[in-house]
């Protein structure tokens, strides 16, 4: 968990839907001031991406932006079993197309985190102090991040698994800015509204292109303020 603390506020699903202008809701959860690893959470995808389980929601509609929910930690899907020892929270954006865990989802399985802001604990005289780091309008963040999706085991039950199969996901991670790299030296990196359709695209499909993409977002200007997770 070097790349984040590991904790972020989820928005409720109405802010959610008029921020990224979803068309179909195939699930969701409520607003969370503390969502943390291993939970169900909201994520935004373009349906007309590939995957693994067969169909997406959409089938043949025009229909585009998806809400739906993946567990927090991605689960490769050549994975032979869950190791909650090596929780895959955060993709470094340094080496997410070429890491074996991340690069078939980096081309093909982008997606969108809804966040509110984000918790870090920053070391200060000897203690670790909590901040919430948010816009200071109150937007709606979108974090990048990868979905997969992993066949679960005959036999097995595995919490946010659905009809045999698990989706799960990872937050992208970048250097934190001088702003904020005194609280923790990485942060999300926050797709800007006029990139999410860019970032969510199937036709982005080359590692080169992926790459620049994440390197043209810029940082976003966030307000530190101290409070712990409620």
């Amino acid at each position: 968990m070097d790349a984040m603390c590991g904790r972020y506020a989820g928005p409720p699903q109405e802010p959610i839907i008029q921020a990224f202008e979803i068309e179909v809701v195939t699930d969701a959860r409520p607003a969370s001031g503390n969502v943390s690893p291993t939970q169900v959470v909201n994520v935004v995808r373009d349906a007309r991406q590939p995957g693994l389980r067969g169909p997406s929601a959409a089938g043949d509609s025009p229909v585009v932006r998806e809400l739906m929910t993946a567990r927090w930690g991605l689960v490769p899907p050549w994975a032979s079993a869950i190791d909650p020892r090596r929780l895959l929270i955060n993709a470094r954006s340094e080496t997410v197309t070429e890491k074996p865990s991340f690069r078939a989802a980096a081309v093909a399985r982008r997606a969108i985190i809804p966040a509110t802001g984000y918790y870090e604990w920053a070391l200060e005289g000897g203690r670790k102090v909590p901040y919430f780091l948010h816009p200071d309008d109150d937007e709606v963040l979108g974090f990048a991040g990868l979905y997969e999706w992993w066949r679960v085991p005959d036999g097995r039950e595995v919490p946010g698994a659905d009809a045999g199969w698990l989706c799960s996901m990872a937050i992208i991670t970048r250097a934190a800015t001088d702003a904020l790299g005194h609280i923790h030296d990485r942060m999300p990196v926050v797709v800007p509204r006029d990139m999410v359709s860019e970032w969510l695209s199937p036709a982005v499909k080359a590692r080169a292109d992926v790459d620049a993409l994440i390197e043209a977002m810029p940082d976003p200007v966030l307000v530190p303020v101290q409070r712990a997770p409620v």
